[in-house]
């Protein structure tokens, strides 16, 4: 009840707030276009306009975290801008958060008139019924003399003790519609936010891959440093044991050779455990028979019990498959780790067609967060190289329910 009601404080507070900040931002978007647009054919205005368009990026940036902070939604922030004149005048992101400043205005307006409204005029309606008994009202008396606070229509006077509790029923409904109705008017500023200060998804498409290929070269310098550092050299010497027994050979001592020998078969054993831990690497050796046993196996190692569900009716391509099953590792290592589940779910389906689903669920006390550099970032970026999404919900005490959606074939 109590995240609730926090929850429902943010949304009013976005709600009154979002008037006054649409201006600000209003005036920010045509300070910045209309000089620039105005003076465009003169050497002030384009360089006006790049610095503008660069600049936009800050409100934007602003806004994310408001709606974050204040409604929950994680808004990715686009990729950091490339430098140069012509980069800041065509930077898309920048243009993106100008056209939302501006397209903001009316729905952000409404929403703060109308909460305000019915915030402060239910407040007061609700205490009615107090701060009227100390306020003189202008002449309403009875038959009597005596002051009324009351509603007369035509020759009907409302009993004053109906009319004090219904404006005070009013003001309390009001009150209580409040946070629905703000909720409700903040909705399209939302959906504007998420089309408008997310990376479109080229730009999205382009950091990913970006990040794949670092990722990649990194994973082939440290292949090409473990085969160097490992098994190169214990081929080399295997080659000089092996030699060496040779001449011993040649030399009749068969001894000597033997021992060389010996040394060299430890030395091929070891090279060839160091192999099959590089190549393990890269590929795991139990996606050999299919991703449904890989996850079997997985499932049954967990030490938190996991249920598998499994609804695939094609086998997807490699790649996916190996991105599916670290997935699955990941997350079913984290539930163990930080949890505190007594059980999981993990289950993979077909959502629609050339597409799947794989779903990690658990009753632990939630609370996750995808931290910059740690896991959970790592499997975002690792979905994004095929254009798939991970999605993470996990609110305070729990469940945690991560999805992650990914391409069938690639």
């Amino acid at each position: 009840m109590a995240w609730d009601l926090k929850a429902t404080s943010k949304r009013l507070l976005y709600a009154l707030t979002g008037g006054p900040l649409a201006l600000l931002g209003l005036a920010f978007a045509l300070l910045v276009l209309l000089p620039g647009l105005v003076a465009s054919l003169t050497l002030i205005g384009l360089p006006w306009l790049a610095v503008g368009v660069r600049a936009a990026r800050g409100p934007a940036a602003a806004h994310r975290w408001l709606v974050r902070v204040l409604l929950g939604d994680r808004i990715e922030a686009p990729p950091r801008p490339k430098k140069g004149f012509l980069a800041a005048l065509t930077d898309a992101p920048g243009w993106r958060a100008l056209a939302y400043l501006v397209l903001r205005l009316p729905s952000a307006l409404l929403a703060t008139v109308v909460t305000a409204f019915l915030c402060f005029e239910g407040l007061v309606a609700a205490l009615y019924p107090i701060w009227s008994r100390f306020t003189v009202f202008p002449s309403t008396t009875d038959e009597n003399g005596a002051h009324l606070v009351t509603l007369t229509i035509d020759d009907w006077t409302m009993p004053e003790w109906l009319y004090v509790t219904s404006a005070g029923v009013a003001g309390l409904l009001m009150l209580a519609a409040a946070p629905w109705v703000a909720r409700a008017l903040i909705l399209p500023d939302r959906l504007l936010a998420r089309a408008l200060l997310r990376p479109t998804r080229a730009s999205r498409l382009r950091q990913t891959r970006t990040q794949a290929m670092d990722d990649s070269a990194k994973d082939l310098r440290r292949i090409e440093r473990d085969l160097h550092d490992g098994a190169q050299t214990q081929l080399v010497a295997l080659a000089l044991a092996l030699g060496m027994a040779r001449d011993e050979l040649v030399e009749g001592d068969a001894d000597a050779a033997l021992r060389l020998v010996d040394t060299a078969h430890q030395g091929a054993k070891q090279a060839l455990a160091e192999l099959r831990d590089l190549v393990r690497g890269i590929h795991p050796p139990a996606l050999d028979t299919g991703l449904r046993p890989a996850l079997q196996t997985l499932s049954a190692r967990s030490t938190v019990p996991v249920s598998l569900n499994f609804d695939l009716p094609d086998r997807p391509s490699p790649a996916i498959e190996t991105i599916a099953y670290y997935t699955a590792a990941e997350l079913l290592a984290n539930v163990a780790k930080h949890s505190g589940a007594r059980r999981a779910v993990l289950s993979i389906q077909q959502t629609r067609p050339g597409w799947l689903r794989l779903t990690v669920r658990d009753d632990g006390i939630g609370g996750a967060r995808a931290a910059p550099g740690g896991g959970l970032a790592g499997l975002t970026q690792r979905a994004g190289t095929v254009d798939g999404r991970l999605e993470l919900v996990s609110p305070p005490g729990g469940p945690t329910v991560v999805t992650m959606e990914l391409p069938v074939q690639t």
